[in-house]
């Protein structure tokens, strides 16, 4: 199985999936790191050298097409937002690919909320973050509501609910078998039409 995990920056798709890939004994990639060894540069140089978000996108799409052609089987992705689904789309049919996105409530995103600086080195500064906490969680709850539309394609929606990495984790685990016979189920009938 190819499992992508995707969803809105915060929600827990590293955490979660390396926990995830733990359990399964599969290679765990992050496309934010893939993309950095990919193109040698930080993520902040990398916005700044890809300003149009079609170009972003795109990029990122074909390192993470990259990452399954290089390693084809058996693997956990998180997938750092693509909000253009045409750069992610055909992957969603692949008959060995399940896609999961991880949903929770901007509240819960928001605490989890950490900042990055010019080298991509991860903090957080809670002062900070309380401090502009309205904005914030405005911003949040228009990434969900914006990606509702980009990911319509993704099937599983697994709602993280704040629970522990482990036990999201779990969860997921405990779930991908059905999964898995679901998508082996609807590719048999779709490659018979």
């Amino acid at each position: 199985m190819i499992i992508l995990i995707f969803g809105v920056s915060n929600v827990g798709k590293t955490a979660i999936g390396k926990k995830l890939s733990e359990k399964l004994g599969y290679p765990f990639f992050d496309l934010d790191h893939e993309i950095k060894e990919f193109f040698h540069t930080t993520l902040e140089d990398f916005m700044r050298e890809n300003p149009w978000p079609h170009e972003r996108f795109k990029k990122k799409g074909s390192v993470l097409k990259k990452i399954i052609a290089d390693n084809k089987d058996n693997m956990v992705i998180a997938v750092s937002p693509i909000y253009e689904a045409r750069n992610f789309n055909s992957l969603l049919d692949m008959e060995q690919v399940i896609a999961v996105e991880l949903q929770d409530t901007e509240e819960h995103i928001f605490e989890r909320l950490v900042f990055s600086d010019e080298n991509d080195n991860v903090y957080q500064d809670d002062d900070y973050k309380n401090a502009h906490k309205d904005y914030y969680i405005r911003d949040i709850h228009q990434d969900i509501v914006y990606v509702r539309r980009i990911f319509k394609k993704i099937q599983w929606k697994y709602f993280v609910d704040n629970k522990s990495i482990d036990q999201a984790a779990e969860e997921l685990f405990k779930l991908l078998p059905e999964k898995f016979r679901e998508k082996k189920e609807n590719y048999g009938q779709e490659s018979r039409i």
